[in-house]
């Protein structure tokens, strides 16, 4: 499985490359960041992260596009870019028929460290060990790229089984069909 990680970010949009399975030793087949100008036009920064996005599809050809998903933040500035630059991560990958993942920054966390509650000093050196790198990539949002698409090689084969199981449940289940609710007497045996 290849999954190209999106670390979305308007002035720093972090992107890794991971190939394996859950299970055996992973391979970093890219890393970076696409940066884009912070006195330019949202328009044309937009159209940077998508210039750079298009170069990382073409280039590794990933499978699967995992993104991490936008929570909210004390800064509405910052979370609005976020929520920007995830937008056009999502439409790049689904222009090419990629599926997409959203992952929560805590799930990632917890997928590559164990805890929900890591840093980014722990993220980025269990990225480092788990990818057999000699240093921990940089900058961070290059290393959480990568956690992202480590954390969704390890877990899309649970989370498709467990969609599986749903779906067969949901077709072995009988097809009953709702009763109406029964009526109510005002008048409870009562003559006017």
């Amino acid at each position: 499985m290849r999954v190209l990680g999106v670390d979305p970010g308007l002035t720093r949009c972090g992107v890794g490359v991971v190939e394996g399975l859950a299970g055996r030793p992973l391979t970093m087949l890219g890393v970076g960041v696409v940066r884009t100008p912070t006195d330019a036009d949202l328009g044309h920064r937009l159209v940077a992260v998508e210039e750079g996005l298009e170069q990382w599809l073409d280039e590794h050809r990933p499978e699967f596009v995992a993104v991490e998903r936008v929570f909210s933040q004390h800064n509405v500035r910052t979370v609005m870019g976020t929520a920007q630059a995830s937008a056009v991560a999502i439409l790049c990958a689904s222009r090419r028929g990629i599926p997409v993942a959203l992952h929560t920054p805590s799930e990632v966390k917890a997928a590559v460290t164990g805890s929900g509650r890591a840093d980014k000093a722990q993220v980025g050196a269990m990225v480092t060990r788990l990818l057999r790198l000699d240093a921990p990539p940089r900058p961070a949002d290059a290393a959480d790229a990568l956690a992202l698409a480590i954390c969704h090689i390890w877990r899309a084969p649970a989370q498709n089984r467990l969609q599986q199981a749903v779906a067969a449940h949901a077709a072995r289940a009988p097809q009953t069909t709702p009763r109406a609710p029964a009526a109510r007497h005002a008048s409870k045996g009562r003559t006017a």
